[in-house]
Order: C-alpha cells, then structure tokens, then sequence
C-alpha cells in the first residue's frame, strides 16, 4: 500500500509541475500589453541608452513591462561600470538618456506621454 500511495504522489507532482511549466511557456509567448507602442518608439529611430546598475534606467523599463524587450536599448555600462565607446562617441553623460531621429535628446525617466509626443507614436490607453 505504501508503494502505490508514493506512486500516486510521485505522478500527481509530476503533472502539477508539468501544468506549472506549461502555463509559464504560455505566458511567456503572450504579447507584452505595451508592444505596438514600444514597436512604434524602435520604429521612430529613437534610442534608449542605459546603465545596468541605473536605478532609473531600471524604473524606465519598468514602465514597459514586458513589452521592454521591444525597446530600442543601447547598454551603455561594462561590468565593471566603465563607459563603453560607442556611448562615449555620443556624448552620453547620464542616464537613462533618449536620443530621438531629429537628434534631440532627453535625460532621466520619460513618461508614456513625453516619448508619444517626440516620436509620434499613439500613447497607449490607460498607461
């Protein structure tokens, strides 16, 4: 008896870890709620230069949730918080930094609204 009941929970575990993984892939390919307009920013040729340890930078791509994998990011930092050159080439002095296609520029968190009105992209329902 003891065998079947460790059977039975051996088999019951398995299928509430498979169901676990199954709805995390499924989550996972469900398009970010803010894609098209991070789509539209990339679009517009505006770029996001970052740091990995920016606080800000951080609470910027919070903004985005997951759709911030569709930003126009430039990672701006080495590991060991040095300035990499194609950032230097630029002119980058803080971040997050935006440069935008007419050239223009705006330093620190940007909100939904700002970036809309400089790259022409419509600005999400209740963002």
């Amino acid at each position: 008896m003891k065998k079947k009941n460790t059977w039975i929970w051996i088999i019951v575990t398995i299928v509430i870890i498979g169901g676990l993984v199954g709805f995390l892939v499924l989550e996972a390919k469900k398009p970010g709620k803010y894609d098209s307009f991070a789509e539209c920013i990339t679009n517009s040729g505006a770029k996001f230069y970052g740091a990995w340890w920016c606080p800000h930078c951080a609470a910027q791509k919070a903004l985005f949730g997951k759709s911030v994998e569709k930003l126009p990011y430039v990672e701006c930092q080495t590991p060991d918080q040095k300035q990499n050159a194609t950032c230097d080439a630029i002119g980058i002095t803080g971040y997050p930094t935006w440069i935008f296609k007419d050239g223009s520029r705006l330093t620190g968190e940007q909100t939904f609204a700002t970036l809309g009105a400089k790259t022409n992209c419509p600005v999400p329902a209740n963002s």
